[in-house]
This record gives C-alpha cells, sequence and structure tokens, in this order.
C-alpha cells in the first residue's frame, strides 16, 4: 500500500515528527510513506485545509496513492474539505480506538487527525498507536465481528451514494477556483511524486493544465 502523508500551513512544522511514526509502524508492515508535505512551516508553498481536500482527491482517485494521512489544528477542517470530494471517505481520528473503528466498520481511505488538541508529551506516541491501530488488519471486517454483515452492507450503500451525489473528479478541478487549486499542486515534491505513481491520465492531464 503507498500511503501519501499531507500537512497544511498550521502543524507543517510536526511534518517530521509525523512521517517518523508513520513509517516506524507501516514500513515493516510492507507499506510505503509518500511524503507531500508541507514539510516545514516555512515552505514556500502553504497548504490551506481546504487544498488538502484537492490534492488527496487527486492522490487517491489518480491512484498515485491508495491512503491518505492528513489533519489540522483540530482535524475537523481537513475532513471536510476531503469528503467534500468524490473517492474519497475520510474519518476524524483522535485515538487508536477510533483508528480501529474507522478502519473495521467504516474502511474509508483517509484520515485526518486533530494535530494541535492535546498534542503534547506522548504526542509522537499516540501518533504510533494510531497509526498501529489503523493498519493492524485487512479493513472492513467490521466490528464487532458479528456486526459484519450489515456494516459491509451500509459501506456499499455509501459507496452507491456517493456515485450519485459526486461528480466525475475531472469535471470538477476545471471548475474550481484557479489559483486556489494551483496552490494545492505547488508543493516542492508534487511533480516529482505525483506523476511517477498517478495511473490515471486523464487526472493528470487535469492537473497538468491546472499547474500551467
Amino acid at each position: 500500500m503507498k500511503i501519501a502523508l499531507i500537512n497544511e500551513n498550521s502543524q507543517a512544522a510536526k511534518n517530521g515528527i509525523i512521517e517518523k511514526a508513520l513509517k516506524k509502524v507501516v514500513e515493516p508492515m510492507g507499506h510505503t510513506v509518500v511524503n507531500y508535505g508541507m514539510y516545514t512551516a516555512e515552505d514556500e508553498a502553504q497548504l490551506t485545509y481546504v487544498q488538502i481536500g484537492i490534492l488527496a482527491a487527486v492522490l487517491l482517485n489518480s491512484k498515485a496513492a491508495d491512503y491518505v494521512i492528513t489533519g489540522c489544528g483540530t482535524g475537523e477542517g481537513a475532513m471536510l474539505a476531503c469528503n467534500s470530494f468524490p473517492g474519497v471517505i475520510c474519518g476524524h481520528v483522535e485515538s487508536p480506538l477510533d483508528a480501529y473503528t474507522f478502519a473495521q466498520i467504516n474502511d474509508g481511505n483517509a484520515i485526518a487527525i486533530p494535530f494541535a488538541l492535546g498534542f503534547g508529551w506522548g504526542g509522537d506516541l499516540n501518533l504510533e498507536y494510531i497509526f498501529e491501530k489503523l493498519f493492524c488488519e485487512e479493513s472492513g471486517q467490521g466490528y464487532p465481528r458479528e456486526r459484519a454483515v450489515p456494516e459491509k452492507r451500509n459501506k456499499k450503500i455509501l459507496d452507491e451514494v456517493k456515485t450519485v451525489t459526486y461528480r466525475n473528479l475531472t469535471d470538477i478541478l476545471p471548475e474550481l477556483d484557479p489559483e486556489l487549486a494551483k496552490g494545492a499542486f505547488a508543493g516542492e515534491k508534487f511533480s516529482e511524486l505525483f506523476f511517477k505513481d498517478c495511473k490515471d491520465e486523464k487526472i493528470a492531464e487535469a492537473v497538468k493544465k491546472i499547474m500551467g
């Protein structure tokens, strides 16, 4: 699994801590972490939580990434922005229990963590525990297990609803504010990381047009 890490501007200073915790947990599982930044609070490209949603949607829908780890100060803005787009099911995760139940019940492909709330002594350990529970088992198996059948049914229903209530991403991208969208792809390593992993030529072309 290819796991993308995205940080917005208010919590960019924690990018190194988050990346270290994520890699420590998932690399021994055979997963790969791709860090899209922001890398520091002083990065030239300043991502807002709205732009996180755009970037996450492009990565997931193009299959450049299989999962997105993101967040903001409270995690709420990043979650809402991610869920504004097709092909993204993002959960708000504060604890290892949140991580496990979201993975097993909701079977999503992104989480938004509140990187400012309660992130004091032991914050890095909490991240490790969250990532451990998020990826410890194949997702979507249900919790408790006796609830697996109705939970899988509800997830399938949600997926079907989203195909009706959301348009194709390649129709959405050209209609976004040009500067807002361009800023989502302005990270110093975006082009290097995205285009080699992107598996959808239509999305790649739409992104290239926005980037100019």
